[in-house]
């Protein structure tokens, strides 16, 4: 690496000890050196496979600037507690982008870089996702650190749809985990390839082996260690690298030292043979190697094996599996190399766009600066300059002052300002490539939104947006607070989808709904912090869905004679209750019933069909049980007939809705409740008292696994029999007791409670006619 005559921020300054005597040493030096200090010419290779040198350099704009295909686009995702944010930190540190690791708990009064706001550094667990960017060798890399509790679960979601790849972070003691399996399914719905990092080798009772046999149990893509580590839990010194076959040990107050050196002895037999486990597995998964090996009878070299790996990774085949401890600064600096070796460039993704001028057809995009601007705004952000819109450059280049159209509302509008984030942090750019991450002031829109040079008609798909599972009634303490209030939800809905508000027709109460009692508490909080609005709330309340549990036909006519033009139209076909996989083809949509035309003749005219489509969408909106919206069906209409004169778009709407209402109330209608995979950590001798009380809430415990002195409790729960289940789990472990859960499905709900809520309902009802 030759360095020119400007400043440059090296991430690894260089020191090395003698090649023939000792280990290669390269000493990690996050510092500012000057190019003219330092007026050597270096080969840019590898010395005993290891690189010369990793740096970091201000990039203005690597999309232009350099190679797309070094740019790496990722996200950290995992377990609440599983060390995401300690391991960004590190990261950070190692490649110059900060000169001082801090905790996430901010214990020093500073806090995790990526935890921004106060109330991340307070309770220690990230709430938003945060972006940043770092240079590793010739790569440029952009990370989002994402939340871990399933209550910010579209944070993590809305970061995948925009990501080439991802790291899995998993902790080694208690491995695969509830927001571990959400975390798979997010990353499998946008096909994101990752690779994985066993974090807490230093732990007491650390079992990387374990992890891996609970990923190949429960996670369906393949995995395979890329390395065995040196020791375990205090004794926890490095890994062995299978694929280069040799070692790597941390060194130094803060593991800026990197040796690698031979295998040690007492390791190599098991190395030998975790090698071989991860050449077979390469061999199942990647055709390329398996040919070249049956045809030419021996072992790859350490490249083909690198580039099987890539293939196998990028293809959604394989998860290569890291190890270390981020919190004592071990494994870190290899990730990064497995990030760049083995995660896709943007140009590796395969990418598509809607064409709306063609009734939405599927178009390939590339990701070519030439090319018309294409850009997703995905995430929000209030700050005190404006709203920051973060966005995904997917095509084109976009430029300070230039002029991009709103793809929803069609709307034109000049950027005034373009930054590229650093956490809380902004540095003023003047364009941005294809491939990149940015974030733009002033442009009002929703999360979702797609962004154009106004040449070309396209859309980028939307992202998956899960339904809120419990809901708050809301109130200001304060009489003149409703002002801030309403200027606070208003932004909070904005950036976060799952953040719901309504205005109850009954109470005329305000409503607010989101993933989780934990979710609520905290936009409570911040009302309270950043509006001065403190309120005071109701209890929790369950949203209850509606669905049928057999097939019934219908035939409805509406008709209707006024003094005018009269009204007809009539409708004909089934409702039947949809199977279990087409129930999870159906949630990947987003849609809760599926509308099927099967008609044909033109017993009802095309021009019918949406109106037809639109009363049957309504009719789904509140069940006739409990006034709940309804799921878990499929409609067909197959027949009908209209009158030239008197069919409109009305008469056909309101059949459709009449016909469905009617068909719904033959077709044993059932009311369904969410109900939580819950994961309870508590001492062993705690065991039975939190089994007892899980059954008492209408649990049912699935399994048990001992942990050294703990018991991890997994088991299913109504969410309506969790509300106040952190105060009693308190109290039943004498507050050691930790827990977790996850919206896992909805299923019926007994029949005396069905009729409670029935009543209920009915009775709600009734007031309101009276009070009309």
């Amino acid at each position: 690496l030759k360095f020119g005559r400007m400043w440059a921020r090296s991430g690894l300054g260089l020191t090395r000890g003698s090649i023939a005597t000792q280990p290669t040493v390269w000493r990690t030096t996050p510092a500012f050196v000057r190019s003219s200090a330092f007026p050597y010419t270096l080969n840019c290779g590898s010395v005993h496979g290891f690189p010369l040198m990793r740096s970091y350099a201000k990039i203005a704009s690597v999309g232009l600037q350099s190679e797309i295909d070094r740019i790496r686009n990722i996200g950290i995702s995992a377990h609440i507690d599983s060390g995401k944010t300690t391991l960004t930190e590190r990261i950070l540190f190692y490649t110059g982008r900060i000169g001082a690791m801090h905790e996430v708990k901010g214990k020093d009064g500073v806090g995790a870089k990526m935890d921004s706001m106060e109330l991340e550094r307070q309770k220690g667990i990230t709430i938003k996702s945060a972006a940043t960017y770092v240079g590793w060798g010739k790569s440029h890399i952009n990370i989002i650190d994402t939340p871990g509790h399933v209550d910010f679960t579209i944070e993590v979601e809305r970061s995948l749809r925009v990501l080439d790849g991802a790291v899995l972070v998993l902790c080694s003691v208690a491995g695969v985990q509830s927001q571990t399996l959400t975390v798979d399914r997010q990353m499998r719905r946008y096909q994101v390839p990752r690779v994985t990092f066993i974090n807490k080798l230093d732990r007491m009772g650390a079992d990387p082996w374990k992890a891996i046999q609970m990923m190949k149990d429960k996670l369906p893509t393949k995995v395979a260690a890329v390395q065995l580590p040196i020791g375990l839990e205090n004794q926890h010194v490095g890994v062995v690298d299978l694929v280069e076959m040799c070692s790597y040990s941390y060194e130094g107050g803060q593991g800026e030292r990197v040796a690698r050196g031979p295998i040690p002895d007492g390791l190599f037999k098991e190395a030998k043979a975790r090698r071989e486990e991860l050449l077979e597995t390469l061999y199942e998964v990647d055709d390329e190697i398996a040919e070249l090996v049956m045809s030419e009878g021996r072992e790859p070299t350490t490249e083909e094996l690198k580039q099987a790996i890539r293939r196998a990774t990028v293809g959604l085949k394989l998860s290569p599996v890291f190890m270390g401890s981020a919190y004592k600064n071990k494994g870190v600096q290899t990730l990064l190399d497995g990030v760049v070796d083995y995660l896709p460039s943007p140009k590796d993704v395969p990418l598509t766009a809607l064409d709306l001028s063609q009734g939405e057809k599927e178009v390939k995009i590339a990701s070519d600066p030439k090319k018309p601007f294409i850009g997703l705004a995905f995430k929000l952000e209030e700050s005190k300059f404006g709203q920051i819109t973060y966005m995904r450059i997917y095509q084109g280049t976009i430029k300070k002052g230039d002029t991009i159209e709103n793809m929803q509302t069609n709307k034109k509008i000049k950027v005034p300002r373009l930054v590229r984030m650093h956490s809380d942090e902004m540095e003023e750019i003047t364009e941005v490539g294809p491939g990149e991450i940015c974030a733009i002031f002033g442009v009002e829109c929703a999360s979702g939104t797609t962004f154009t040079d106004s040449t070309i008609p396209y859309s980028m798909s939307s992202m998956f947006v899960p339904d809120p599972v419990i809901s708050l009634a809301v109130w200001p303490r304060a009489k003149g607070d409703d002002k801030n209030l309403g200027k606070a939800l208003t932004r909070f809905q904005r950036e976060d989808p799952t953040f719901q508000v309504r205005i109850d027709d009954e109470s005329n109460e305000t409503i607010i709904s989101g993933m989780g009692e934990l979710h609520l508490e905290i936009y409570l909080e911040r009302l309270r912090r950043e509006y001065g609005v403190d309120m005071l709330s109701g209890p929790p309340r369950v949203s209850y869905r509606e669905t049928i549990t057999k097939r019934v036909s219908f035939d409805h006519t509406h008709r209707k004679q006024t003094g005018g033009q009269g009204q007809y139209a009539k409708i004909m076909g089934y409702i039947e209750p949809l199977d279990d996989f087409d129930l999870e083809e159906l949630a990947n949509t987003g849609k809760k019933v599926l509308f099927v035309n099967q008609t044909i003749g033109g017993s009802i005219p095309p021009n019918f069909m949406p109106s037809v489509e639109k009363g049957v969408l309504e009719a789904s909106v509140d069940g006739p049980q409990v006034g709940h919206p309804l799921q878990g069906m499929r409609i067909v209409v197959n027949d009908g007939a209209f009158h030239a004169v008197d069919s409109s778009d009305l008469a056909f709407r309101v059949a459709a809705k009449n016909a469905i209402r009617e068909a719904i109330m033959k077709a044993a209608p059932a009311v369904l409740e969410p109900v939580m995979a819950l994961e309870v950590n508590v001492s062993q001798e705690h065991q039975s008292a939190v089994s007892s009380s899980l059954h008492r809430r209408k649990g049912v415990v699935l399994n048990s696994t001992k942990i050294q002195d703990s018991v991890v409790l997994d088991a299913e729960v109504p969410l309506s029999q969790m509300v106040g289940y952190a105060t009693d789990l308190r109290s039943m472990t004498q507050g050691k007791g930790e827990f977790s859960m996850e919206f896992k499905h909805y299923q019926a709900v007994t029949r005396d409670v069905q009729e409670r809520l029935a009543a209920q309902y009915k009775e709600a009802l009734a007031t309101k006619k009276k009070d009309d």
